[in-house]
Parts: C-alpha cells; sequence; structure tokens
C-alpha cells in the first residue's frame, strides 16, 4: 500500500469507518541511544495488557556469522528484511497480528518468528522504523533519540560488554565500521521525527558523560504537543524552561530543556502539571523515569510527553 493510501486509511478508521485501530509510536535511532529503557517506561505505565512494543532490529537478514563476511553492517538497508517491516508495520496500524521474526542480540542467532498481536497502544523502536514515507506513514507520533556521540559510545560499551559478550576493543571498532552506515542511513531519519530527544551533560555547569543527564526535547510543529508555555514560571523554572529554536534545517522549533540537577520535588510538581493536561482519572504513573532502580527525572518526563501524545491520540481516533 502507498503511504497516501495508508494515510487515507488510518483517516478513514479515525473517522468510525471499520474497526478502531491501535495508536502507534515510533522511537528511532543509532544503536545504544537509550530506545529501548524509553519503551520500557511506557510499557511499564500503562501496562502491558494495553501496550504491545516491538523491536524491528529483529528484521535483521543475516546472523551474526554471517554478516563478518558482508561489506555491510546491520545499519545498512541491505542488511535488513525493510520490505517485510513495512508489510507488517502496516498489518499492525490496521490492527492485525503478523509473525515477526526474532534476531537474538546475545547469541547473533536468527530464531523461531512468534506472533505478536496488537493492543490499544503500539510502541515500534530500532533502527529503521522511519526509513520509508511508508512505514513513518504508519504512526501517530515519531520520536528520534539523538544523544551526543560520546554519550552514545559510554552506553554502547557498557551494554554490549555486559549483555552481548564483546570486549570493549571490538565494541570501539565496531563503532568505527558502523560511522558511515549511521551517517548515511540511520541519522537522516532525524528529520523526519516530530520529537527529537537529546539526552546530554550540561557543558556550561561542568557536567561529563558520568553525570545524570539533563534532557532536551524537541517539539516540531507536525503535531499538536501539551501546552508546555502555560507550566513555565517560578513553580516549574527549576525543572525546565522552554524556548523557540532553529533546528537544523533552519526551521523553527519548541526547545524543552529538562534540568537533570532539579529536586524531585520540582520535577514531580512538573509531572504532575502536564498529567493533569489531559484530564484523566488514573494517578500519575509511578513508574517514569526508573532506570536501574533509580528514578531519573529527565527520564521522566520525556517518557510523560510521549504519554501524552499516546493517550491525546487516542482521544482524536475515538
Amino acid at each position: 500500500m502507498p503511504d497516501k493510501q495508508q494515510t487515507i486509511h488510518r483517516a478513514s478508521s479515525d473517522m468510525g469507518n471499520g474497526p478502531k485501530r491501535p495508536i502507534m509510536l515510533a522511537i528511532a535511532g543509532d544503536s545504544a541511544s537509550g530506545k529501548t529503557t524509553l519503551t520500557k517506561g511506557l510499557v511499564n505505565a500503562l501496562g502491558p495488557e494495553r501496550i504491545t512494543s516491538m523491536c524491528v532490529d529483529d528484521y535483521h537478514r543475516y546472523d551474526r556469522t554471517e554478516r563478518k563476511e558482508l561489506p555491510f553492517t546491520p545499519l545498512h538497508p541491505d542488511c535488513n528484511h525493510l520490505d517485510i517491516m513495512e508489510q507488517h508495520l502496516q498489518l499492525l496500524s490496521r490492527g492485525e497480528p503478523i509473525l515477526k521474526p526474532v534476531y537474538n542480540h546475545s547469541t547473533g542467532e536468527l530464531e523461531r518468528p512468534v506472533k505478536v498481536e496488537p493492543r490499544e497502544f503500539i510502541v515500534i523502536e530500532g533502527l529503521f522504523p522511519l526509513w520509508s514515507r511508508l512505514s513513518r506513514a504508519c504512526f501517530d507520533a515519531t520520536v528520534y533519540l539523538d544523544p551526543p556521540e560520546s554519550v552514545r559510545r559510554t552506553w554502547k560499551v557498557a551494554r554490549d560488554t555486559s549483555k552481548r559478550g564483546y570486549t570493549e576493543e571490538q565494541v570501539l571498532a565496531d563503532l568505527e565500521k558502523r560511522e558511515p552506515e549511521s551517517e548515511a542511513f540511520i541519522r537522516p531519519q532525524r528529520r523526519c521525527a516530530d520529537i527529537v530527544v537529546r539526552f546530554s551533560p550540561i557543558e556550561e555547569r561542568g557536567e561529563s558523560t558520568g553525570d545524570p543527564l539533563s534532557a532536551t526535547v524537541l517539539l516540531r510543529p507536525t503535531i499538536p504537543h501539551p501546552d508546555l508555555l502555560s507550566l513555565v514560571g517560578e513553580q516549574t523554572s527549576e525543572a525546565m524552561h522552554l524556548k523557540l529554536l532553529r533546528d537544523e534545517d533552519g526551521k523553527p522549533v519548541d526547545a524543552l530543556h529538562i534540568h537533570s540537577y532539579a529536586s524531585e520535588e520540582a520535577t514531580r510538581k512538573l509531572e504532575e502539571a502536564i498529567w493533569n493536561q489531559l484530564d484523566v482519572s488514573e494517578p500519575l504513573s509511578e513508574e517514569l523515569g526508573m532506570i536501574d532502580g533509580k528514578r531519573d527525572g529527565p527520564l521522566a518526563i520525556t517518557q510523560l510527553i510521549l504519554l501524552y501524545h499516546l493517550v491525546q491520540a487516542e482521544r482524536r481516533a475515538s
């Protein structure tokens, strides 16, 4: 189905023509940019009975042994079944189940496919969810994670050495090998996202990658965002500030800066204010912002903004 037809199909469903469709969110970014951490908070907040999460890195065409003989890495489109991924995203957007391939990141092996059932909400994360016009047309909101390379390298070394059996030297060599394809195929997806998120230290305060990271959330005018301007004031200034910037393409964008140095009390007040804009009966989830058993304020607020978009998109589709 061409991307325009996919868009028309979603709009028709929102007008009550056919069964209710799932609300879909894409979270794209390079390897070890924080996609899984961001997704996990949303799943925990909504509950597995309401939300389906899926990683499209499972659409790798080759296992780890086969890739050693190839001239490209998993960041190249030719290393992935992107045509099948597109077909599956369309099916999920219509509320239909799929038989998803499985790539085991611990062993590097391709395993038996598993059935994925769509629920009320669907979060798709991975390297290529915003790869094509057709894939992008399946989503209600799209996110790109854009940490500084120094932060991402630290995260990738820590993850791949502790969970995937690599040495630090192997991880660093792999990063160098992947760099040209990251620049050619992964980073261009940034310009297609409704929201761009960067977790990074505040250099002006002398912070480094080892300190708690602040967040910058760029909100493009491609979808309606929460009214954060109304929240700016003395009560929220410790936790955030909002200003208008020009993005890399020169277009204006709202930039929300969420401060890692804010007290938990200030962060909680901001979260409650954003949550109150949704006017829902459920209490604000305590699962937001959890990482390694600790609560992180900038992560919690970022996840809350994405949760806001999921709930609002569901209302518009009803």
